[in-house]
Parts: structure tokens; sequence; C-alpha cells
């Protein structure tokens, strides 16, 4: 699995592969800079049974998110559409080319949407996980379990 790495503040720390069959207690982190940081991770009930990924190996916080990764292709689809949209306004949308632009660009979309990649995310540290297996009590980003994970958090004597 891809790992990318923060610490508790927020700051990221670097990218690294780990293999979670072998469990290795430490993996090497390569930053943007190039630099690299040895990261030292806790395997302790990280893994289910299923081998599942139940919490974070960075921080051993139990409550993970799924999140889509955004793509790149996103923001350019929506500037397309809103142009279309303006076609449409204008009356241009009647132009079987500006229609079969805008279906062409409606169909890449949905295409590039449904084969995005799931990462699983850490409340606690921000840590995601890009090609671990995941266990099916991860749902999505929840607002209140942010708030009280970083109060509990805050509350941590240093």
């Amino acid at each position: 699995m891809l790992m990318r790495i923060r610490e508790r503040d927020g700051g990221e720390v670097g990218t690294a592969e780990a293999d979670p069959a072998l469990r290795p207690p430490r993996v090497t982190a390569i930053a943007r800079d190039g630099s690299r940081r040895e990261v030292f991770l806790d395997w302790e009930r990280a893994l289910d049974d299923a081998g599942c990924l139940r919490k974070c190996v960075r921080c051993g916080c139990e409550r993970l998110y799924r999140r889509r990764t955004p793509v790149w292709f996103s923001p350019f689809a929506l500037v397309l559409a809103a142009a279309g949209a303006v076609a449409a306004v204008m009356g241009h949308s009647s132009d079987p080319w500006v229609l079969g632009a805008l279906v062409a660009l409606v169909l890449v979309d949905v295409a590039v949407l449904a084969f995005v990649p799931t990462r699983l995310v850490c409340y606690g540290c921000g840590t995601s996980y890009r090609g671990a297996r995941m266990a099916r009590m991860h749902r999505a980003w929840d607002p209140r379990i942010a708030a009280s994970v970083r109060r509990g958090a805050a509350e941590l004597p240093s």
C-alpha cells in the first residue's frame, strides 16, 4: 500500500510504501523535496483477520474515513460544462457539434469518476492509505467525528 504520511499537527512527512503482509516496523518516507526520513509504524491491531486496515499505523487512531482521490480532469470538466451551459442559454445548443461535445464531456467525466481510486484517511493525523484493503466499517468523512478526534487530541498531554 502507498502511504502519504503526515504529522499530527498536519505537516507532511512524505510518501512511503509498505506491504501489510510483512508489517514492517519502519519505512523510509520521501518528501517532495527529495529528503528522506525514517517513520516508525505501529501494526498492533491495525489489521483484522481478513487483512483489512482498521486503524492508522502511523498514529494508532481507530477513526479512518474513505475518500475518493481528486482527479485533475474534474475542474476542467466543470469549466467545459459551464461553457456548454452558456452555449445553451445563448441558443447554440441546437448545433449537433455542440450537443455531441456536451454528451462526450458527460460520458468522459462519468467514466473518470467511476474509476477514481478510494483512499483511507486518518482523522487524527491525516495520513492516507491507497491500495490497502478497507474494512466495511469505514465511511465517508463526518464532521462530528473529526471534531471529536480534534478535541481528544487537544486534551492529550504533550
